[in-house]
């Protein structure tokens, strides 16, 4: 004897099923209220201080420019402020993809409830990344505003797009990681190592407050592959140009959407396999 499920409950399970990324990123929002302030202090705390910090500090010891432009020699605040918002996405996907999913299959083993209702597992994952991009994005934002409010964008204008190449940045970060999160069962004090041995690397040999060119040959590579450098450097040219012999944007680009997308569906591999066997 075979049974069919109501219509009512047909009907009620099709919105879920057709709209499950947007529930999915509407109750991680609605989650991130709890540390709201603390999202809102540090998009506007942490720019803050790093542009007082150099703009007022750290430039000021500086007795020649260190970097150029299409135009020629730029200030060094200019030279700094879009490695400083391309790393503070990296950041916002360093907090969001790491502990977060895995309390989401461990600790608080939400995703399994995600599961059980009609939305399916690569909704899930899709959800948790349009959350964390709208954080990214309000961040950049924020930080947008705050660097031209310290006249650090030579053309405010071009310079407009550098939020969304910020949170492209991040997800060339951020995806990879998710991967990787997604894909432990122990918290074993795996992303402190990811912290320090990862990040921390990237932040600071990916031509943040100095050219890459200016480290020695065997450490440029790290900004080669750092999200962190190549998305800085698009936003430096959109800023004010690319100096002569600069990497064309284009490859900084292409390299920033491949890490994305491999990352995107080495996660969204790892997320159905986990949800579906378990």
């Amino acid at each position: 004897m075979t049974t069919t499920l109501p219509e009512a409950a047909v009907t009620a399970a099709a919105r879920p099923r057709r709209f499950g990324a947007w529930y999915i990123a509407e109750h991680q929002l609605r989650g991130m209220k709890a540390y709201g302030w603390t999202i809102v202090v540090g998009s506007v705390g942490n720019p803050l201080l790093y542009l007082l910090g150099i703009g007022l500090g750290l430039a000021a010891f500086l007795d020649q420019p260190i970097a150029s432009g299409a135009d020629g020699l730029v200030d060094y605040v200019w030279f700094v402020a879009p490695a400083l918002l391309a790393t503070a996405a990296v950041t916002v996907a360093m907090d969001e993809f790491t502990f977060v999913i895995m309390a989401g299959f461990k600790w608080r083993r939400i995703f399994w409830g995600m599961n059980a209702s009609p939305v399916a597992p690569p909704q899930i994952a899709a959800g948790l990344v349009i959350s964390v991009v709208l954080r990214m994005l309000f961040t950049c934002t924020i930080y947008y505003l705050l660097i031209l409010a310290f006249g650090a964008v030579g053309d405010p204008v071009t310079g407009a797009l550098m939020p969304l190449v910020g949170v492209l940045g991040g997800l060339a970060f951020g995806l990879p990681l998710m991967a990787f999160s997604a894909g432990l069962t122990e918290d074993k004090g795996q992303f402190a190592l990811v912290q320090r041995f990862v990040f921390t690397p990237l932040f600071l040999f990916s031509g943040t407050f100095f050219p890459l060119t200016t480290l020695p040959v065997w450490l440029q590579w790290i900004g080669w592959i750092s999200p962190i450098w190549h998305a800085s450097e698009i936003g430096r040219t959109l800023s004010y140009g690319s100096p002569p012999g600069a990497w064309p944007v284009g490859w900084h680009l292409a390299i920033l959407v491949l890490l994305a997308a491999v990352g995107w569906v080495m996660a969204r591999r790892v997320f159905v396999r986990r949800l579906r066997a378990g």
